[in-house]
Order: structure tokens, then C-alpha cells, then sequence
């Protein structure tokens, strides 16, 4: 009753498996999902098949991809997760069939009016999560029976690997373009300072939220910022990219460094809920004696001072944006002497599995050297990453206060002169806060 006979069914799973494990590899998401559709609609004797893939963001399933009612792809119908047939099978989890399709069982319009008399729709899950639902139907009242319920779960399972393999690949490429496009392509110059910077994606694993940005403003003031969006995923870079053109837009008011980050803060309680990220902020005037730093949660800079030991900068370290609320942030007002390196990073530089986050902070702080930004960053590169891939993404950026001795001692091949150890740098001055 609208199976096909047994060793049939056997035969067409076989090839519906070895379709998706090989013979459709180069193709799209698209073209992936018409050919598989193509197949179920067979499988079921089905005159429509249809996938609808999870939006996250807006909590509905979308349209994807159709065979037999492609009016829905093309209008990109969304059905809200617990609205209708394909909103309760996402909700439930469970399949369900229809004996009547009309306005009081389906709330797309489309499926009545194509004439589609018995429906059956099931999950389609990536582990315990929901990323879509899979339905077909007929136009004639042969309803689906149990046996078709078995059957086309198998079916949803190999569509949902497919499926999701494509996503990921997809997401992917786009969130590395999209990173690659977000971080600055050159970093300004300013007369007495050089600059250096080094992203390194995570080891085979989506990219994420962390950025570097430096940026002069008409006045010609200088903005230095690092910062990190919680999670590995497209939507983590989408939400970097925000932020980061937030920031420097609200840098243009002319205001500290403390409210730029209470206004981002602002931004993403009402436009990024759910979000959370860690920046540290630094704005400097010419001829950048002083620099007025901001965190919202981030790891303090490093600051290496000639004949003094590198040491973390002293710094008020406020709330992480998207949990600020009302709580006061402020900035603090740090020397620059001439010659002085100041290392800007993410946790990733840091952090390693099964360690204490207090020893990769030492490892960084004894690799950082007051000298050129070039060669800070590759002395903390060697020593902090070598020849090991990195399991979350590493940002870094340097600046460094430049300083006649510094080309003798290049030229020299010496390194800068370092105290033994005892002495410890002066306390920078503390800078009024605001809220």
C-alpha cells in the first residue's frame, strides 16, 4: 500500500546511501538536497518531497529544497518551530501523518492548494539537535502507513548527514572568507610607533569570533583593539564583524575608551542577545606618550619596558559585554616610555588543555621583549605555538614605541638589556573611571 516491494526498497537505500557517500561529493547543498528528494519521492511512491532546514536565528524552518511543489523553495516559505505540520514535527521530534491536509492541519497555504490529500513529515536530527524536518505527500488519499514511518526515519537519517556535512562545509568557507575579510588588511602607521599583527585559526575546527583591529582616527588619534565573541561558528563571525565596525563608529564620538565599550555593550543587549565577548581597548594621542585602556573582560596587555621585567598591564577589568547591565567600566591611564613593547592577545595564545591558564600567561609574559613588533611577535610565536596546532583561534597584535637604541641592537644581533629579574616595572598611573 504505497511501499515499494521489499528487495526494491533495499535496493533503492543502497543506492540513496552510496549517492550521498560518493557520487554526488562536488555538488552543492542545493543540488545535493533535489537529488535526495528525487529519490525519497520514488522510495515512498510520493508525487512531493520537501526538506526545510532550521534558522537558529529566527527560530523557523525555512524552504530549502522541493520536488514536486518547488513553489515553496522559490517563495522561501518559513514555518515558525511549533506552527503547523512541519512546526509540530520539529517541536515533537517525532514523525506524523496526515489523513487531511487543509488550513486546520497545515499553515502553508501552498500545500492544500497543490491538492495534496495525506502527508508524513519527520526530524531530521544532527545528534540530539534539530536541524530540519523532511515530509512528502500524495495527491491521491493512499494514506502512509507505519511500515512508511520506518522507512523514511532511515531516509532522514542520511539526509540530515548529508545535510549537515554541506552545512558545515558551507559555514565554514564562508565564516574563513568573512574573518579574512573583517581583519585589517594594513595597519596604520604612525610616526614613532610600528606595529605587528599574527591571526591563526583553530586546528580543524570552525572559525570563530576573536579579531585584532588598529585604526586612526581624523584627529589622528590612535585606537589599538583586540577581542573575542564567544562560540565557533558562522554566526560568531557575523557577530564579530559587528561588533568591530560597532566600535569604530562609536570611537568617532570623541569619548574614552570606557564608553565606547559601554555603548557596544548597549548595542548587544539589545541587538545580539545571547552574545557574549571579551575586548580590551586602547586610545593613544599624539606623540603617544600615554595610553587610555578599557576591558570588558578580556586578559590584560603585556607591557615590556627597556632594563625592566615584562609585566601585565595594571588594569580595572570590567564586566564582559552582553553581561555588562549598568554595572561602571572605566579607563586607565598607562606611561608609554620609548622603547616600550605592549602585546595585545586572545585566550587562545594561552590557554591549553589540562594546564593552568596561569602558566601560559607567565609563558607569554617572559617571551614578550621590548624591542621591534616584528620580532615580538615571532618570539612569542616560537615560543608560545612552535610546531603545535593551536585548538582555539589566536589573535595578536604589538605595538611598539620606537627608540633610537633599538636599531643598534638590531644591527647588533643583541638582545635588550634585562634586569635579573628582582626589579619589577613601575605601577602605571590609574586613570579616572567612568560609568
Amino acid at each position: 500500500m504505497g511501499l515499494l516491494p521489499k528487495r526494491n526498497v533495499e535496493a533503492t537505500l543502497a543506492n540513496l546511501r552510496a549517492l550521498t557517500d560518493t557520487e554526488l561529493a562536488q555538488l552543492d547543498l542545493d543540488d545535493l538536497l533535489a537529488e535526495l528528494l528525487r529519490r525519497v519521492a520514488e522510495i515512498l511512491d510520493a508525487d512531493t518531497a520537501a526538506v526545510l532546514l532550521l534558522d537558529e536565528t529566527s527560530d523557523e524552518l525555512v524552504a530549502r529544497a522541493a520536488c514536486g511543489i518547488e513553489e515553496e523553495v522559490r517563495q522561501r516559505v518559513a514555518i515558525p518551530v511549533g506552527v503547523g505540520f512541519a512546526g509540530r514535527i520539529a517541536a515533537s521530534r517525532s514523525a506524523i501523518r496526515l489523513d487531511r491536509v487543509d488550513a486546520t492541519t497545515v499553515s502553508n497555504p501552498i500545500l492544500w492548494e497543490k491538492g495534496i490529500q495525506v502527508m508524513l513529515g519527520v526530524p531530521l536530527l544532527a545528534g540530539d539537535d534539530v536541524v530540519g524536518v523532511l515530509h512528502v505527500g500524495r495527491l491521491d488519499n493512499r494514506a502512509f502507513t507505519v511500515d512508511d514511518v520506518d522507512l523514511l526515519e532511515v531516509v532522514a537519517e542520511r539526509v540530515a548527514g548529508a545535510t549537515q556535512k554541506r552545512r558545515l562545509e558551507a559555514e565554514r568557507a564562508a565564516a574563513e572568507l568573512l574573518e579574512r575579510s573583517l581583519l585589517p588588511g594594513k595597519l596604520p602607521y604612525c610616526v614613532g610607533l610600528d606595529f605587528a599583527a599574527r591571526y591563526v585559526p583553530a586546528a580543524g575546527r570552525m572559525v570563530g569570533g576573536d579579531w585584532y583591529d588598529a585604526f586612526t582616527l581624523p584627529s589622528g588619534e590612535l585606537w589599538l583593539v583586540i577581542g573575542d565573541v564567544a562560540g565557533h561558528s558562522l554566526r560568531a563571525a557575523v557577530i564579530m564583524g559587528r561588533l568591530k565596525s560597532a566600535l569604530r563608529s562609536f570611537a568617532l564620538l570623541d569619548i574614552p575608551p570606557h564608553d565606547v565599550l559601554r555603548l557596544v555593550d548597549r548595542k548587544i543587549e539589545l541587538f545580539e542577545m545571547e552574545t557574549t565577548a571579551t575586548v580590551a581597548c586602547a586610545a593613544m594621542d599624539p606623540p603617544f606618550e600615554t595610553m587610555r585602556l578599557a576591558i570588558a573582560g578580556h586578559p590584560p596587555p603585556v607591557i615590556a619596558v627597556p632594563e625592566q621585567q615584562p609585566a601585565f598591564a595594571t588594569v580595572e577589568v570590567g564586566p564582559l559585554l552582553g553581561l555588562g547591565g549598568d554595572k561602571p567600566r572605566s579607563s586607565t591611564e598607562i606611561p608609554l616610555e620609548p622603547g616600550a613593547a605592549v602585546v595585545f592577545y586572545t585566550d587562545g595564545l594561552v590557554e591549553r588543555r589540562e594546564e593552568l591558564i596561569d602558566l601560559g600567561l607567565e609563558r607569554l609574559r617572559t617571551a614578550v621583549l621590548p624591542c621591534s613588533s616584528d620580532r615580538v611577535v615571532h618570539n612569542i610565536m616560537r615560543e608560545l605555538i612552535g610546531n603545535t596546532a593551536p585548538a582555539d583561534d589566536v589573535a595578536l597584535l604589538v605595538l611598539h614605541k620606537t627608540n633610537v637604541n633599538d636599531a643598534e641592537d638590531d644591527r647588533a644581533g643583541s638582545s635588550p638589556r634585562r634586569t635579573n629579574g628582582r626589579s619589577a616595572p613601575a605601577r602605571p598611573r590609574r586613570g579616572t573611571g567612568g560609568g
